[in-house]
């Protein structure tokens, strides 16, 4: 396995995810804001589930998000 391939492979994918997660979860939630389904001191709760089913692998992380 070639290391250095893999290790920015890795990276170059965790920044796509990165990137474009925040931009639709700040679309929702200001959707969200503007049609009263939270209210502005709202703490959501999300969950991210990365699989990699050639190899097996299923990750979950659960987070925090305040909003005030």
């Amino acid at each position: 396995m070639n290391e250095d391939r893999f290790n920015m492979d890795i990276r170059k994918f965790l920044k796509v995810v990165g990137v474009t997660s925040q931009r639709e979860i700040e679309t929702a939630v200001r959707a969200a804001l503007a049609s009263g389904a939270v209210k502005e001191d709202a703490v959501l709760k999300p969950r991210v589930t990365l699989s990699l089913p050639e190899i097996g692998l299923e990750h979950v992380v659960d987070g925090e998000i305040g909003l005030s």
